[in-house]
């Protein structure tokens, strides 16, 4: 069994900063990847960014590559997700997740396995 909490969520203006963090335990975090994915209403959950298990290759969907930079502390096994630049289009509900795998990363949430209970990202304009 594996519990994921996030925190680090709340409102910002256009243009402001927040950092997510998540604060894994039960199963040996640093063997797998981890992932953010975000949900805004009405719409499907999709992939932010995923770092694999040592967190020496990062992937980051399009729309934030460039403004958003995840990270990861096998010391302490958590993840993070700092967000710069943040848009309206970011708002939605941010979760972690843990791969199913170990040895690789995916992008696709369906390879997850153990996700977070989500922490709420407003941009306002």
């Amino acid at each position: 069994q594996v519990q994921l909490v996030e925190s680090g969520g709340g409102l910002v203006q256009a243009g402001g900063s927040l950092r997510l963090s998540c604060a894994a335990s039960g199963r040996r975090f640093n063997n797998y990847a981890m992932g953010w994915f975000r949900q805004a209403p009405g719409k499907e959950r999709e992939f932010v960014a995923a770092i694999n298990w040592d967190g020496s290759t990062t992937y980051y969907a399009d729309s934030v590559k460039g403004r958003f930079t995840i990270s990861r502390d096998n010391t302490k096994n958590t993840v993070s997700l700092q967000m710069n630049s943040l848009k309206p289009e970011d708002t939605a509900v941010y979760y972690c997740a843990s791969d199913r795998y170990t040895g690789s990363t995916h992008l696709d949430r369906r390879e997850y396995d153990y996700w977070g209970q989500g922490t709420q990202v407003t941009v306002s304009s």
